[in-house]
């Protein structure tokens, strides 16, 4: 376990690009929690920076795993750009902002579900064909991420409590291995995950009354 100077002395010591990393990844979680689409191409530079990283150090999964998350940072900067049109009242925005989306209780069930499925399916494999650590809570943490971030990308605004309960697991995680640094970062996103929850929410309803309201005149 890392005393707080030797945590102290880890950031001081940190090497340009991943200090670069580091701030780029905080930029994207703050801009994506205020729904602005800057945060892609935060999120890009920041994920390519940790594939060259964890590729250089032989951690292949975790730079695979950046790969997936450049791809999405493209796709969520195309998909926020376009104009969308809230299906549930054929009432199309005349923005740019992308309409913010809510899942129901039962889709949302369907889809942990099925990530929980594989997340057995994978867990199982790194716990008896590899020298994973705590290959379960790992993998739930990974497959759930995958999942999450596709639904920032649809901006779904369930996808925080997602990461409140990826990010809770993680810390425990980061903690178990003696990685203290890296369990402070995410202390700090799951802060802003509670903050983008409460956001995106609040933004949710005002969306949804004002759509309401003009549901109302055109009727």
């Amino acid at each position: 376990m890392l005393n707080s100077s030797e945590i102290t002395q880890y950031f001081l010591t940190m090497p340009l690009w991943e200090w670069l990393a580091v701030i780029l990844s905080l930029a994207y979680v703050l801009l994506a929690a205020k729904g602005n689409k800057w945060c892609w191409p935060a999120a890009f530079f920041s994920t390519l920076i940790y594939t060259l990283i964890f590729y250089d150090v032989a951690l292949f999964m975790d730079s695979f795993l950046n790969v997936y998350y450049m791809v999405m940072a493209v796709y969520g900067w195309y998909f926020w750009q376009n104009k969308q049109v809230d299906t549930s009242s054929n009432i199309s925005s005349q923005s740019t902002e992308l309409i913010l989306q809510s899942w129901s209780i039962v889709a949302h069930s369907k889809a942990i579900a099925l990530l929980l499925l594989a997340t057995l399916a994978i867990g199982f494999f790194m716990a008896n064909y590899t020298s994973a650590s705590f290959p379960y809570l790992d993998t739930i943490t990974t497959v759930f991420a995958i999942f999450a971030t596709y639904l920032v990308a649809q901006k779904i605004v369930e996808n925080w409590l997602y990461w409140l309960v990826i990010d809770a697991i993680s810390i425990y995680l980061y903690i178990a291995k003696g990685l203290q640094p890296t369990a402070f970062l995410f202390c700090i996103y799951l802060i802003i995950a509670a903050y983008g929850y409460w956001s995106w929410l609040r933004k949710y309803k005002m969306q949804r009354s004002s759509v309401n309201t003009i549901a109302l005149e055109v009727n």
